[in-house]
């Protein structure tokens, strides 16, 4: 657990997770699962999840490009990469996540879905919302980049709002979105899933459920010793 650069929580306030991810990131759904199992264990005081953004490649352009294209620039070919992808479906199937990386079509620029999980998270459904993204892309195999499919993804997420395809068309929070994402490069996350718990400390990665339950109680632990000392 490493030292986070962010406000402290008030006393007495519900214990903030920031959860800095991407939703093309297979690590990050994989993360978002077991943070589920670790607060299902019982942390013992009231938690409250955000979601941040993060882009996995900046240098994907706004409509995206193939998935192949993608993995073979990043990787060298598809054959390097299928290691991971047998790993990841393997962990993923512990966690109730079924990857179908054969079926995704092309590697999204993501920052219109972050946009759609702001908006989202002011209705407080930001979690039903990034839970939407990561199974149409990963299981469905969706574009998620597309606006139309964001659209669809919304209402099918629970987001009742009309004018949510307007709003994708235009430019509302699109450069609040993109300075979130410069400024988690600028506090030292380099790489996704980052918890960052209570403004105080980040764990990277996307560690075991008995892992996060052991950072978030000793997150509660620290707040405790400085509210008595």
């Amino acid at each position: 657990m490493t030292a986070a650069t962010e406000p402290v929580a008030a006393a007495g306030a519900a214990l903030r997770i920031d959860v800095v991810s991407d939703v093309v990131c297979p690590w990050c759904y994989l993360g978002k699962r077991r943070l589920a199992r670790a607060l299902d264990a019982g942390i013992g005081a009231d938690v409250e999840v955000g979601w941040r953004p993060f882009r996995l490649d900046p240098t994907i352009p706004p409509d995206g490009i193939s998935r192949e294209q993608y993995l073979t620039r990043k990787f060298g070919s598809l054959d390097a990469v299928a290691p991971m992808h047998q790993r990841l479906a393997a962990l993923g199937a512990e966690e109730g996540i079924d990857f179908r990386f054969e079926g995704i079509g092309r590697a999204p620029d993501t920052v219109d879905a972050h946009r759609l999980i702001a908006w989202a998270g002011a209705l407080g459904m930001a979690d039903a919302m990034v839970e939407r993204l990561f199974a149409a892309y990963f299981t469905e195999g969706r574009d998620i980049g597309e606006r139309r499919v964001l659209v669809r993804l919304a209402a099918e997420a629970g987001l009742d709002d009309p004018d949510i395809g307007d709003r994708l068309a235009g430019e509302e929070d699109r450069d609040t979105v993109v300075g979130e994402i410069d400024r988690a490069r600028r506090i030292g996350v380099t790489g996704v899933p980052c918890f960052i718990l209570d403004g105080r400390y980040a764990v990277m990665g996307a560690q075991p459920p008995e892992t996060l339950a052991a950072a978030i109680g000793q997150a509660l632990a620290e707040r405790s010793t400085a509210v008595r000392s």
